[in-house]
């Protein structure tokens, strides 16, 4: 009997949330099981997964295949590389604080890269906050930047005309100043 560590799909529609189980590989997706190792939710960012470590370890160790993805999340939570640093005490090439040291500085690791990769996302989070700020003052200032041209637009054809109906207003009397001042002369 062939088992197989594998995905079983529940939650609702569009709404996945899973169950990593031990089954033999001829059971339907969602059918029978031998053991469930844990759960995968891919809906939370980044996705929550909880396995019963030594269980999956123990299930791996005695032959059961992991399916691609099952093995990409047994992969991410260290099973596999436990798994292949155990081999490597069976062959003679490691002793037991050796795995146990190398393990435990691959989890050290893991900590801190995932401790970075949140730090990150919290920077990029304002970094982008403050660009979209930025962008919007940028725009702000370039439409208050329009508006005063064109109230000075509209200012100078304000001024425009009142010079110009000044101009016309005043005009109209010099005009007729020196028309008298040219007739009085005439007239002596």
């Amino acid at each position: 009997m062939p088992t197989r560590i594998r995905l079983q799909r529940k939650g609702k529609k569009g709404q996945p949330f899973y169950h990593l189980v031990v089954a033999d590989g001829r059971a339907p997706r969602d059918g029978k099981f031998i053991e469930r190792l844990g759960t995968y939710n891919p809906m939370t960012h980044p996705a929550t997964i909880v396995i019963d470590f030594d269980r999956a370890l123990h299930w791996v160790q005695v032959g059961a295949q992991p399916s691609d993805t099952a093995r990409s999340i047994l992969s991410n939570q260290g099973v596999m590389l436990k798994h292949h640093l155990i081999k490597g005490i069976a062959k003679g090439a490691l002793t037991e604080e050796q795995v146990e040291e190398r393990f435990n500085a691959w989890k050290e690791e893991k900590k801190i890269k995932l401790e970075q990769m949140s730090k990150d996302k919290e920077l990029s989070k304002k970094e982008l906050h403050k660009k979209r700020i930025e962008e919007e003052r940028k725009i702000k200032e370039a439409r208050e930047a329009e508006l005063a041209k064109k109230r000075a637009k509209e200012n100078n054809v304000e001024q425009a005309v009142e010079e110009t109906a000044e101009e016309a207003a005043t005009e109209t009397p010099e005009a007729e100043a020196p028309a008298q001042e040219t007739q009085e002369p005439a007239a002596e």
